[in-house]
């Protein structure tokens, strides 16, 4: 899918992307959910699904935070105070162990919480908004929406499959 350069296409992309990961989503095993055998967000680290869920939703509630603060007039702080951008290994630290106390089921209706509360954010805002004014640095807001969920989702359905593959492979090789 090509990058949204409007709110429909972002919109679109966020539906899109977050269905397809849906669907890779509840065909997986709930005992598989807590194996740490996908590869991490930090090199040479892995993670479970139930760590990437965590990931997900805490890059949706950011995405949610800053727009509430930019739109409060607080201080905005990328991607999160206490982070630098170059931090971000530390940041998906940080989303695993918020949400470990979540089991799949929990966590999956958190993501869809999150994603709904996206949309909404995003068909309250004008494509002006979204999209032709520069929100932070040079991004726009749109971009900066996309960046954190319909990308991430798409990321997220990919390495799923990969693991699935992987774990189907060594399914075979212990029969």
């Amino acid at each position: 899918m090509a990058v949204p350069t409007n709110k429909s296409e972002l919109q679109l992309a966020i539906k899109t992307n977050y269905d397809k990961l849906v669907k890779e989503l509840i065909t997986i095993p709930h005992q598989q959910t807590t194996v740490v055998e996908l590869e991490g967000h930090s090199k040479g680290t892995w993670m479970s699904i139930n760590n990437l869920l965590a990931y997900l939703i805490g890059w949706g509630e950011l995405v949610l935070k800053w727009n509430h603060d930019k739109d409060s007039n607080e201080v905005v702080y990328f991607p999160e105070r206490g982070y630098k951008w170059n931090e971000l290994g530390k940041l998906a630290q940080k989303f695993y162990q918020d949400y470990k106390d979540f089991d799949f089921k929990m966590l999956l209706q958190e993501l869809d919480k999150t994603v709904s509360a996206i949309l909404d954010l995003v068909a309250q805002k004008s494509n002006d908004e979204l999209y032709e004014t520069a929100w932070y640095e040079k991004w726009t807001l749109g971009r900066m929406i996309q960046f954190n969920t319909s990308s991430p989702y798409s990321n997220a359905r990919n390495r799923i499959k990969k693991w699935k593959k992987g774990v189907h492979v060594l399914s075979i090789n212990h029969c």
